[in-house]
């Protein structure tokens, strides 16, 4: 797993972190762009430390490629997105092709999680 500066263009960068800031608002933690051997965090909350392990984290989310197919055909419907619970936050994972975005946050309702999901999908498509 390479941690890369440029994995996205400004522009889609500014677009994704916009986004997700309109939706979960002081909530947002840090957004994470992601392919399947790439990463480049694109947006880290001022308080918080740059220490975490993120490509370890991008290795875990990457399941979210095969997720895509795994679930296919399940009674639950299509696949569509992932959310983590941690003691002091939660992970929101949203993949399309080859290609996802993780969004770490302080709190989550379900309605801003689909929210979000429903915008990065859309981004992620373009």
């Amino acid at each position: 797993m390479e941690l890369e500066s440029q994995l996205v263009s400004d522009s889609r960068a500014e677009s994704l972190v916009r986004t997700c800031r309109t939706v979960a608002g002081d909530d947002l933690r840090s957004v994470t762009y992601f392919t399947h051997d790439r990463c480049e965090q694109l947006y880290l909350r001022a308080d918080l430390e740059a220490d975490a392990d993120l490509t370890g984290f991008v290795e875990h989310e990457t399941d979210g490629f095969q997720a895509r197919t795994a679930y296919r055909g399940s009674e639950l419907g299509n696949y569509r997105y992932t959310v983590r619970a941690f003691e002091h936050g939660y992970l929101t994972r949203v993949t399309v092709a080859d290609r996802g975005v993780f969004v770490t946050t302080d709190g989550l309702t379900l309605r801003r999680s689909e929210e979000l999901v429903s915008a990065l999908s859309d981004l992620l498509r373009e």
